[in-house]
């Protein structure tokens, strides 16, 4: 659907272009799906724009404006004074033309067609140098809403039809000349402007291959837009699945992959698959230079297939199930750094991948590259955020983290007069254990531990490590009953499991001593609550360790 609203940049003055003119520019721009202006002099402003690429809106609404000047802004001077069509590329990688067109009395108007992206590595280096903040300050929200790509040859096809249409333009009384229909079951999008001369033969194959286009250019421009609406999902997880169902879709394969390297360990590492014959989970990962994927990140080169049999790879091992003997193995990169690969096979419909395919792929590369980046940092911002939060040691959850959901907890209890118990617990007599053992002894005590303590728990509750040889557990909505269970099955655990030196300990075995505390009317905050269940540890220690022990109201805040 063409948008012939203005916008701030591309302000029109449609009511002095020729009477009939708008009209039939829209459809022009619509049947090709390229953009269309119609000028008088420098622009903007322009008399009639039709389908503008978004991108051009964009730079010419933006302090980056003046970068456009020397292209379609001066498109009408060079076109005039060439007296013919004139092709250039602006600064944003975009290919245009600018024709000079008689219509009516006016003779100094021109037509400014295309803003379409005619290569994938002109694209590239638009969604780069964005990376790069070389155009700090671009309100790009909707710079790429309405991208266009096209072939070279749909720009001359579209300069072309602007001509047909200008001998044939003849207005009269305000009205333009009446043009031929097509037949009716073709959609009104796909309006042409054949002559009357054509064959009947030749204008139905005109008529199928405009409708083929525009099918390919709907489908192609919908899968786009979902590649940039997924680029800002929140969740990595989410975002390679997106791309890769995406990538499915577009390239219309029933079998897709996506690897992600990792500089740290230069491999590899499977991110999302559809279609595989084997779990994906079971995928090992590759390092550069193995395999195809291996050799594509390694070289940077993509490695198109149209049979494999007639390559010079190793064709597939039966049990991978492949239906087709073509695919793409793409690299994906941003400025020379390698970011993963993206593989395509097992074509929906049959048949081989070509460069029409390939092409699609170069397009969507570098959104699929930016996608990728963000992902990765916001698995290392997960990852850095685990580990503020996280007992290197023991991996369990550390005191920090404890403390922040037992204030959570507390307000819950408060709230909805929940029960809730809380387990502080000590390693008997570790000093010694560390002392005569060494400490890595006590280190692996304390891992042997936190095993016990993760095995005798339920999922909601919360197992941390406070310090030292001491541990807590928080356990949400659990009364004094049920927490003298697990408190007591923590006990036994540690009791009976092997500890490499448990002998020489005083009882003979490793040992823990538990307090535990409730939430009541007195014991109503974070700070009370392992206050109390400090005091009921203490005295567990002091009648003999090895035991659990509960405290009382009243001995909070007692000596």
């Amino acid at each position: 659907m063409v948008n012939n609203s203005p916008s701030s940049s591309d302000v029109e003055h449609r009511e002095d272009a020729p009477p009939g003119w708008p009209e039939l520019q829209d459809n022009l721009a619509e049947t090709s799906g390229l953009a269309l202006l119609l000028v008088d002099g420098h622009q903007p402003p322009a008399l009639v724009v039709s389908n503008n690429n978004s991108i051009c809106q964009t730079f010419q609404s933006s302090k980056f404006a003046s970068r456009c000047d020397p292209y379609c802004g001066d498109a009408h001077r060079q076109a005039t004074l060439a007296g013919s069509t004139v092709e250039y590329k602006c600064h944003a990688g975009l290919s245009c033309f600018a024709k000079p067109v008689q219509l009516g009395d006016n003779p100094n108007l021109v037509v400014i067609g295309g803003r379409a992206f005619v290569r994938g590595s002109d694209y590239q280096e638009l969604v780069q140098s964005i990376q790069r903040n070389e155009l700090q300050g671009l309100d790009d929200q909707d710079l790429f809403k309405n991208a266009i790509f096209a072939e070279k040859q749909r720009l001359r096809e579209l300069a072309e039809q602007v001509e047909k249409a200008i001998k044939r333009f003849r207005p009269a009384n305000g009205a333009p000349k009446t043009l031929p229909q097509l037949p009716e079951e073709l959609p009104e999008s796909t309006t042409t402007f054949a002559s009357h001369e054509v064959p009947d033969k030749q204008l139905e194959l005109e008529v199928q291959r405009l409708r083929s286009e525009l099918e390919y250019r709907s489908r192609f421009a919908e899968t786009l837009q979902r590649f940039l609406e997924r680029i800002s999902s929140d969740d990595p997880v989410q975002t390679y699945k997106s791309i890769i169902s995406n990538s499915k879709d577009l390239l219309q394969s029933d079998r897709a992959s996506l690897l992600v390297f990792d500089e740290s360990s230069n491999e590899l590492i499977l991110k999302a698959a559809i279609g595989l014959a084997t779990d994906p989970d079971l995928v090992g990962h590759m390092r550069p230079g193995e395999g195809v994927s291996g050799t594509v990140i390694e070289s940077g080169k993509v490695l198109m297939i149209e049979d494999i049999e007639t390559s010079d790879l190793t064709p597939a091992p039966p049990e991978r199930l492949y239906r087709t003997k073509s695919f793409i193995s793409f690299p994906i990169v941003i400025g020379g750094r390698k970011i993963g690969v993206l593989n395509v096979t097992d074509k929906s419909a049959g048949g081989s991948y070509d460069d029409v395919d390939l092409s699609m792929l170069e397009i969507i590369g570098p959104q699929v590259a930016l996608a990728l980046e963000r992902a990765e940092w916001q698995e290392r911002a997960t990852e850095f955020q685990l580990q503020s939060i996280t007992d290197p040691l023991t991996s369990l959850p550390n005191r920090r983290y404890l403390e922040e959901r037992l204030h959570e907890e507390v307000n819950r209890s408060k709230r909805y007069d929940y029960p809730m118990c809380f387990l502080m617990i000590d390693i008997d007599d570790f000093k010694a254990y560390n002392d005569n053992n060494g400490h890595p002894a006590g280190d692996l005590a304390l891992q042997i531990t936190a095993q016990c303590l993760k095995g005798a728990l339920r999922s909601a509750d919360v197992a941390s490590r406070y310090g030292g040889e001491e541990f807590c557990i928080l356990l949400p909505q659990t009364s004094m009953t049920e927490a003298a269970t697990i408190a007591d099955r923590i006990r036994q655990r540690v009791a009976t499991t092997h500890f490499p030196h448990g002998k020489s300990q005083p009882l003979g075995r490793v040992s823990v001593s538990i307090g535990v505390s409730t939430f009541s009317t007195i014991v109503n905050s974070a700070e009370t609550v392992i206050a109390a269940a400090d005091r009921a540890l203490y005295r567990a220690k002091n009648l003999g360790k090895d035991r659990v022990e509960f405290y009382h109201d009243d001995a909070v805040g007692s000596d």
